[in-house]
């Protein structure tokens, strides 16, 4: 019998971790690499080397032909997924649906029709138009390019419209679009992570606390702490509604701000992302079925796995650049350190800032597994201090309300 083989655009650190996932289950991985050297193509075995937009026809074909098409990133033309869908490979999330993470206008538009919570926002023509958002936000508002973002990269915070004359002039020369939003006075930052196969059967993880740095997510905690029932339960609605009314296939996370007791919405939706997500990589270690897992299931229609946590507290940090010019020197003294701080590597070049690997750790006292996390990462980093990122970036300031892309950058 032949395996079915799932086809991957993209070939950075997610569709690497799809890799046990796949093998585990019995699946083929196939995998469309930007260079040889990716981190997916140093663990698959499977990866032709090619460009989404023309690497994507072939990478389907095979042989064996895939059973289905899906993604790492969001960069792929939709032409280009019209034409696999046009051969009989199923593509999933479909274009339709991954155009509202593709595209922060689109995406605006819709969540504003499924009556959605999100800030207020409004499409930038010419900087005559953001001047008058602006005067009707207090004078601050987050300007984000349409396409592109991701990693806090095509998002600003302003209070004129000369602070993005460039990318008027570049939205004039054929460049992305610009839309502004509201500042919102967040408490702190959510996300629910969910997964739907075809059939719409949906399955939730718990809804944990994402801490940001520089637009970079730093560290998530699952589940989040002290979270009100009430607005635990707008924050999943609110991502049911969305991943229903958008016919979503595979993992989808949404990103959303936490408001203030007594604001109109508890949540307002942030950033969205169709695939496997860092606010989810808690969940390979911490969760009964992790989200590379369950985006194979669901992408290939199977039922999806159980979505329960291991233990009542799981916390994961980024290891975000390092001073170890090779990331494994720090292996012997992280793992001896901590036994129970488990280790994901990218292998990836270091290069200041860039996310090169996480770590997990789990247990009873949230504290205890905080500082455990954040010490395993530092190490790593080849830092001598503990980094506290306990209620970093739920203040504004640097990382400012809607600063976060939400999406990983191509091969990142």
């Amino acid at each position: 019998m032949t395996a079915p083989v799932v086809a991957v655009v993209g070939g950075g650190q997610l569709a690497r971790m799809m890799s046990p996932a796949a093998t585990a289950l019995g699946i083929g991985l196939r995998v469309l690499v930007e260079h040889e050297g990716t981190s997916a193509a140093q663990v698959v075995v499977d990866t032709p080397v090619g460009a989404p937009a023309e690497g994507v026809v072939d990478l389907v074909a095979g042989p064996p032909q895939a059973a289905v098409l899906t993604f790492e990133h969001e960069h792929v033309p939709a032409d280009v997924l019209a034409e696999v869908a046009a051969r009989g490979v199923p593509v999933r999330p479909s274009a339709a649906a991954l155009v509202h993470a593709q595209d922060k206008v689109v995406m605006r538009r819709r969540l504003g029709e499924l009556g959605v919570p999100c800030p207020r926002w409004a499409e930038l023509p010419d900087a005559a138009a953001l001047d008058a958002f602006l005067a009707g936000c207090g004078g601050e508002a987050v300007v984000k390019t349409a396409r592109g973002g991701y990693d806090g990269k095509g998002v600003r915070v302003v209070r004129s419209s000369d602070e993005v004359a460039d990318w008027f002039a570049a939205a004039a020369d054929g460049g992305p679009a610009l839309l502004a939003e509201e500042k919102v006075p967040f408490v702190r930052e959510l996300a629910v992570l969910l997964a739907r196969r075809p059939s719409g059967e949906c399955a939730t993880w718990p809804v944990v606390q994402t801490v940001q740095r520089d637009g970079v997510c730093a560290e998530v905690v699952a589940p989040a702490p002290g979270l009100d029932p009430d607005v635990e339960r707008a924050a999943v609605d609110a991502a049911l509604r969305v991943a229903e009314g958008v016919d979503v296939t595979g993992v989808l996370a949404v990103e959303m701000f936490e408001l203030p007791s007594g604001a109109p919405a508890r949540v307002v939706v942030n950033e969205l992302a169709m695939r496997p997500h860092n606010s989810g990589h808690w969940t390979i270690d911490g969760s009964v079925t992790s989200q590379f897992e369950q985006h194979l299931r669901a992408v290939l229609d199977l039922p999806l796995g159980a979505t329960g946590a291991r233990a009542p507290w799981t916390v994961m940090a980024n290891v975000l650049g390092s001073e170890h010019g090779v990331l494994t020197d720090a292996l012997p003294d992280v793992v001896a350190r901590d036994p129970g701080a488990k280790v994901h590597l990218y292998g990836k070049e270091v290069r200041p800032g860039r996310k090169l690997g996480h770590v997990t750790v789990y247990g009873d006292d949230l504290d205890d597994v905080r500082e455990r996390a954040a010490v395993a990462a530092a190490a790593l980093q080849g830092s001598t201090a503990t980094r506290d990122v306990r209620g970093a970036g739920t203040t504004g300031g640097a990382d400012a309300p809607g600063t976060t892309g939400g999406a990983d950058a191509p091969g990142e």
